[in-house]
């Protein structure tokens, strides 16, 4: 390992473990509360619980990065998701299986999640540092990190799938476990400067106070709101639809693996995108990419909502990934070019915190929705809000903004 690029592998491996470890349980809790009561909408509220503390947790997230540190938090974090994910074959294998409720499975799915954003705040805050030591640029170095984050999801629900089929879907928890151990031990050995804790003069004063300077500054700052309102949006609709609408139509047809396919096709997909916006960079601007992006997503998202056969359903989920893999590294160069250094995190934590904002609403919505009319209809009335979006952002002015130089 090259010592100038040490730093930037390092965080690559941690996220890819990290990652991946979110994506077997992506796949794994759901089908085990499928598994157990049949029911959409206890699924979609072990999938909910599993967002519904994130709002919230990114906020205070950002605020612990510039306090405590960003390598400490990532392996804080990385440690307390470990501990909720093994919880669940500890509990079964002392108290029986019984005791796996919708209930206790929900409780720990909000445990887990309280966590999962604080290390990503972390890893993606040391990105510029990382990058500046390794000597790459900062489009190059978020490409290739949001490909890594993908890469993870093709081999997380792909394992999951695969492990839920041979050893169950509580034994896979180990698994999922094992993964966000070998993060830590990534987070151990990386030494960066301005990795670990601050100088008290680079400190927020306070959670309280920290939160309330990073939503201050995005909400100032009209094209990270912009882009946090678009996110939050289309993340608060298009979540429940690969988080509960596809677990519930696979586990219907009891195809555990297909699902994994579905979700890899995904990812795939969004590995490709993420890289392609290395040489994109150079000749298509943010803002045309983020509005092309926008429209084949909503389209076929839409395309899926019909149920089509297996193999159109691979292709579509290829093509939601594939235009959708760039936005990620724009977004993260965005915050990063218009943040001050010292308030990196608290800005990472707000716009991540607006992305899941709408998230548990959305699950609350889609579980009803398939119990009552079935999974087309919900599919559609998730999809269709989608494609509207899409069709206003070529009239929102802040996004003209995204190819101007970020001023102080």
């Amino acid at each position: 390992m090259s010592p100038a690029r040490g730093p930037v592998l390092l965080i690559l491996a941690s996220a890819f473990l990290a990652a991946a470890g979110n994506g077997i349980s992506l796949v794994a809790l759901p089908w085990l509360v499928l598994q157990r009561t049949g029911s959409a909408a206890a699924a979609s509220l072990v999938a909910g619980a599993a967002t519904l503390p994130l709002l919230v947790a990114t906020l205070i997230a950002g605020t612990a990065v510039d306090f405590l540190g960003r390598r400490p938090v990532a392996m804080l974090a990385d440690a307390m998701s470990a501990l909720s994910v093994a919880a669940i074959p500890v509990l079964a294998l002392t108290a029986g299986e019984g005791v796996l409720t919708t209930a206790v499975l929900a409780g720990l799915a909000v445990f887990g999640a309280f966590f999962d954003p604080a290390g990503m705040t972390a890893r993606v805050s040391m990105l510029p540092d990382a990058a500046r030591r390794a000597d790459w640029t900062l489009d190059h170095t978020n490409s290739v990190y949001e490909a890594t984050f993908n890469l993870a999801y093709i081999t997380g629900p792909g394992i999951g799938g695969l492990l839920i089929a041979t050893i169950g879907a509580i034994n896979t928890m180990w698994v999922t476990a094992a993964a966000f151990g070998c993060a830590i031990v990534a987070m151990a050995i990386l030494r960066l400067p301005g990795a670990d804790r601050p100088e008290r003069d680079k400190r927020p004063e306070g959670v309280l106070s920290g939160v309330l300077e990073g939503l201050k500054f995005v909400w100032h700052n009209r094209v990270l709101r912009t882009l946090g309102l678009i996110d939050l949006a289309v993340t608060g609709l298009y979540l429940p639809m690969e988080s509960v609408l596809f677990p519930k139509y696979f586990s219907d047809r009891n195809e555990p693996a297909e699902l994994g396919w579905v979700l890899m096709a995904l990812s795939v997909g969004g590995l490709i995108g993420a890289l392609s916006w290395t040489v994109l960079s150079r000749v298509a601007s943010k803002r045309a990419t983020v509005l092309t992006a926008t429209l084949i997503f909503a389209a076929a998202s839409l395309a899926i909502g019909f149920l089509p056969p297996l193999p159109v359903i691979l292709m579509l989920s290829a093509v939601v990934g594939l235009v959708y893999g760039p936005i990620g590294p724009i977004y993260n160069s965005v915050m990063q070019t218009r943040t001050p250094e010292h308030m990196r995190g608290r800005v990472v934590g707000v716009m991540t915190s607006m992305a899941y904002a709408a998230g548990p609403v959305g699950f609350m919505l889609a579980g009803p929705l398939v119990d009552a009319f079935g999974l087309t209809p919900a599919f559609l009335a998730l999809a269709l809000p989608l494609l509207v979006i899409a069709l206003l952002c070529p009239w929102i002015p802040a996004l003209r903004e995204l190819d101007r130089p970020a001023t102080a």
